[in-house]
């Protein structure tokens, strides 16, 4: 063997660990939170005029198409004005008819 060689000084060399292998875990065994300095945005869009009014349009559409076609209360009133004999006039008759002519274009 070698003579700078002595076997009484060779001592084994261990490594001690400082710091967790896992920066992770450390974190969570402190208990604390972070929160991002962030603020927080929320998503938004833009409706155009033209789009509003389209869909404005067409809600109304939809109301009308969900109305009865049947007007239930002007049904009523007219059904009492011919009940009355001195409701139905020369000037009663001239203005149904000219409005029939006008639905017609007569």
């Amino acid at each position: 063997m070698d003579d700078n060689y002595d076997e009484r000084k060779v001592s084994a060399m261990t490594i001690e660990r400082i710091n967790s292998p896992d920066p992770i875990q450390k974190l969570n065994k402190s208990g604390k939170t972070y929160k991002s300095d962030k603020t927080e945005k929320s998503d938004a869009i833009n409706v155009s005029d033209e789009a509003k009014n389209k869909a404005e349009i067409y809600n109304a559409t939809e109301a009308a198409k969900a109305a009865p076609s049947v007007r239930k209360d002007r049904v009523e009133e007219v059904k009492k004005k011919l009940e009355d004999p001195n409701y139905i006039n020369q000037t009663v008759l001239e203005s149904v008819a000219d409005k029939v002519m006008k639905y017609f274009e007569i």
